[in-house]
């Protein structure tokens, strides 16, 4: 796969704490990991012979945000010009469920305008990346 013209990249909700933030980026690169494991490089041994996982073979910057601007760009991600993307989310629904089958039966029963978005991943061509998520500065 060519990545020359593709992108991936994270947004979080700059007002969480540390620990939900990392939560938050490590469910979602999990997901994305399974969407987009081509972009996974192969397995690597260091100077003693010990052997490393492979991992991503471009950078995916982390963004901040306010969670106003991550559900308008959660929203905008449900446009037809979108769909090429893969696209992961996590929000205050998942956070507060114990299991799977809770989150699947809470999700079941709340109106998508309700759910308040803790985090976007997506990865696409870096045109479309880009124009939702350019100006957005690095989560520091």
């Amino acid at each position: 796969m060519d990545f020359s013209n593709y992108k991936c990249v994270m947004v979080l909700d700059e007002s969480l704490p540390l620990g939900i933030l990392c939560n938050t980026s490590a469910i979602m690169g999990i997901t994305l990991g399974k969407y987009i494991h081509e972009t996974i490089g192969e397995n690597v041994i260091d100077q003693d012979n010990y052997s490393h996982l492979g991992i991503i073979q471009f950078p995916v910057p982390i963004l901040k945000a306010s969670k106003e601007k991550i559900k308008d760009i959660r929203e905008s991600l449900y446009e037809d010009q979108y769909q090429e993307m893969v696209v992961v989310d996590f929000s205050d629904v998942a956070q507060s469920c114990n299991d799977y089958p809770d989150f699947i039966e809470l999700m079941k029963n709340t109106k998508h305008t309700d759910i308040t978005y803790f985090g976007v991943a997506m990865c696409g061509t870096k045109k479309l990346v880009n124009k939702l998520t350019g100006s957005l500065p690095l989560l520091r």
